[in-house]
């Protein structure tokens, strides 16, 4: 089912709460529900849609131009689920039809592998048990909608350097979740540190591993990352369209950006049919997302000027928002490729 005109209305009516409000976007998630979203990506053998990949990053796009912390919230699950149709057929069996049917939320916290805190160290650390299980301790430090969560898909390291992922019940002895982080934008994503003090994993919830690298070589974000901020951009280039109705000047900036966009989309489209063999170019797609998403959104703030500037005006939701792009799933490629496009 795509998404209805009334429904995107309805997410863009909520984005500011839901972005401002340290509060779980239960109206904006219900909306989801209606549409079908938590359908998308499951197979049809699980009660899912099945949906071709650029199908659903078309569908998300739009997700994230009426609402970015709902899509966000989205893409964390969808997180788990892709990793969830890698791991054994008895997880799936067990956790995909509830998921397609909206009666458990599952996420991820995996940034520790990739992104956070690489400088200090691994912050969660898994120990082989005699069961075949992993004894696993430390700190989750992102896990978005944590005391939502029924499962959280966590990435650990072993004392040889190699990675695991496991299905993580938060229910489990030894599993605290911290009140949810004082974030600067998507508040409502009730994005929180998760600690694990010898917590007990049974075999037959490992994923994934053990490896060298469990997340590849792209890391936790794929080409999801890219989507949201292009749909972010999608948002602030539609308000500068409209005000270019008023004020000619305008046209040739909105012209601009949107040509980016499509540009942009369209690698996003191709790289989703045809994998590219080098990850980079994944990469590079992703800081030049970023990039557009911090151009459209500042120029839509200056258009807007000083009433811009005040909430519950979008502009300035959309310019704060476009920052998380530079702390969210972004390795040191992406970090490179940003700072080089900012500094010329």
């Amino acid at each position: 089912m795509m998404i209805s005109k009334e429904d995107k209305e309805r997410l863009i009516g909520q984005s500011e709460a839901a972005d401002r409000d340290p509060q779980w976007p239960a109206s904006s998630w219900s909306v989801l529900e209606k549409t079908g979203a938590l359908r998308w990506s499951i197979p049809r053998a699980y009660g899912g849609d099945g949906l071709a990949p650029v199908d659903i990053l078309i569908r998300t796009e739009e997700l994230a131009a009426s609402c970015l912390t709902t899509a966000f919230i989205l893409s964390q699950r969808e997180a788990g689920v892709r990793q969830l149709l890698k791991g054994p057929e008895h997880l799936q069996s067990r956790f995909l039809p509830a998921l397609a049917q909206g009666n458990m939320f599952l996420t991820v916290g995996l940034s520790q592998l990739s992104t956070s805190r690489q400088h200090l160290g691994p912050s969660l650390r898994a120990t082989p048990l005699e069961s075949g299980g992993f004894q696993i301790d430390g700190e989750i430090p992102w896990v978005t909608g944590a005391d939502a969560a029924a499962v959280i898909i966590i990435g650990a390291t072993t004392s040889d350097s190699r990675q695991i992922l496991v299905m993580l019940e938060t229910n489990r002895p030894g599993v605290s979740i911290e009140p949810p982080l004082p974030l600067s934008a998507l508040t409502g994503s009730r994005t929180s540190l998760v600690r694990c003090v010898q917590v007990e994993v049974p075999p037959e919830m490992l994923l994934a591993g053990p490896a060298e690298s469990v997340l590849g070589k792209v890391g936790g974000g794929g080409l999801e990352t890219s989507c949201l901020a292009i749909g972010l951009s999608a948002a602030a280039i539609e308000f500068i369209q409209q005000e270019s109705v008023k004020r000619p000047d305008l046209a040739e900036i909105a012209s601009k950006l949107d040509a980016n966009r499509h540009e942009l989309r369209q690698r996003l489209h191709l790289f989703a049919t045809s994998p590219p063999r080098d990850s980079q170019e994944v990469l590079t797609l992703r800081a030049d997302c970023t990039t557009l998403a911090l151009r459209s959104t500042q120029t839509s703030l200056m258009i807007a000027k000083g009433g811009g500037f005040v909430a519950p005006h979008p502009a300035q939701r959309w310019a704060r928002q476009a920052l998380f792009f530079l702390v969210w799933s972004c390795p040191r490629p992406v970090v490179e490729g940003v700072l080089s496009e900012l500094t010329t």
